[in-house]
């Protein structure tokens, strides 16, 4: 299968700036034919999908347990050419002990980055949730077009190597994995937050929006369950994704016992992830390094 791949004044300043950055830089453009007018006005759950983004997740929470339905797993041949699967996944709410923030910046403007977050469980699995774009059968990521409504939001539930081997080996991209400073309880509220919005959105989609309805500002609404302070989606870092790991630094959910720099610099997963790409034991052989074992 082929893949495409409120707002204070200075908001909409950074709407523009991002908009002239990502001309600058080349951004793809939509390759579809125009939508029907009225789609710029009501997102919709019934269009033509990207294969890899054609089934929503959607999850039956329970008191203990939550069922995950399609939860993915792509098997990438490279970075346009993959096999699509998805299964379901019941999770015992007391197995999930850990968060993981992960932070890709965009190669050509590293400010700007998609994140994600991972879970962990007490049996050293991981699973995934993304908060992406919506693609339509031959849509491809752009700044500006996500200024104009030309995409929905979908949060993607998936594995691990899934939605890191595609960036950090097939992409080339630099992938960091931050442990979250989250107790086994606090990751739990996340995870169940996180699956109510994926139903909420396979009920009533929206449209993505680059700077007021995007991965990191969706991710941080979530986060602000553990956050000694609320995180405020106007603080520019949220805007710019690629600078909101040294924000949750600053905030102390990552690691503040060395420099951010240093931290930085350890949470980088890409050359095991490239090393290991057919590991089976991927997740745990790609946290190697002593900084982000379980402890």
């Amino acid at each position: 299968m082929r893949q495409g791949h409120r707002s204070a004044p200075w908001w909409l300043l950074a709407g523009t700036a991002l908009s002239a950055a990502a001309l600058a830089t080349g951004c793809k453009s939509v390759t579809t034919s125009k939508k029907d007018p009225m789609a710029y006005f009501v997102p919709s759950n019934q269009r033509v999908w990207s294969p890899d983004q054609a089934v929503l997740p959607t999850a039956d929470i329970g008191r203990d347990e939550v069922l995950v339905r399609n939860v993915r797993n792509c098997k990438y041949l490279s970075a346009d050419d993959y096999v699509v699967d998805y299964y379901d996944r019941l999770i015992a709410l007391g197995d999930l002990v850990s968060v993981d923030y992960i932070v890709v910046p965009f190669q050509a403007m590293p400010t700007m980055a998609h994140t994600m977050v991972s879970f962990g469980t007490r049996d050293g699995q991981q699973i995934v949730v993304s908060v992406e774009i919506r693609k339509e059968a031959g849509e491809s990521y752009s700044v500006v077009k996500g200024l104009l409504n030309e995409f929905e939001i979908m949060y993607v539930v998936a594995d691990e190597r899934d939605v890191i081997d595609l960036r950090a080996r097939h992409r080339g991209d630099d992938v960091y994995v931050y442990p979250l400073r989250a107790n086994p309880e606090q990751a739990q509220a996340i995870f169940v937050d996180m699956v109510r919005r994926a139903n909420q959105l396979a009920e009533r989609p929206e449209f993505y929006n680059t700077v007021s309805n995007n991965c990191t500002t969706s991710l941080l609404l979530h986060f602000n369950r553990i956050a000694k302070r609320p995180i405020s989606a106007a603080d520019p870092r949220v805007i710019l994704p690629g600078l909101s790991d040294q924000l949750l630094y600053e905030l102390g959910l990552i690691d503040t016992n060395v420099s951010f720099e240093e931290t930085k610099r350890r949470a980088n997963v890409s050359p095991l992830a490239r090393q290991h790409r057919d590991n089976p034991d991927y997740s745990q052989a790609i946290r190697a390094n002593w900084y982000l074992r379980r402890q």
